[in-house]
């Protein structure tokens, strides 16, 4: 009985330690291909396919400045199968923009 504990207990543990770590950070350089300010996402292309990007908060007031065709080293957040991905950072690489940096708060 207490064998059967103890696994349960370190199985228990490992669930939860493991739990939080589902979302990850990725980049993707890309250009800009359409700006949805309705839905708070951006259009961008990597592979010849393209996805949605979710706008956060704080980077909504901002989004209207990026270039469009212009490229741009995005960092997301990736919540999950079936969930958009969530802008953390981006850095306009070219084309003008008066937000050429946003770290995420706001814009530099």
């Amino acid at each position: 009985m207490a064998l059967i504990r103890t696994i349960l207990f370190a199985a228990s543990l490992t669930v939860l330690i493991s739990g939080p770590s589902l979302a990850e950070d990725k980049s993707y350089y890309s250009p800009v291909i359409q700006i949805d300010t309705e839905n708070h996402r951006i259009l961008i292309s990597k592979l010849g396919g393209v996805f949605y990007i979710d706008v956060p908060e704080a980077g909504r007031p901002h989004m209207e400045k990026l270039p469009i065709s212009g490229l741009v080293d995005f960092v997301v957040e990736m919540k999950g199968e079936n969930e958009m991905p969530v802008i953390k950072t981006w850095k306009v690489k070219s084309g003008e923009s008066t937000c050429m940096y946003f770290n995420g708060k706001e814009c530099k």
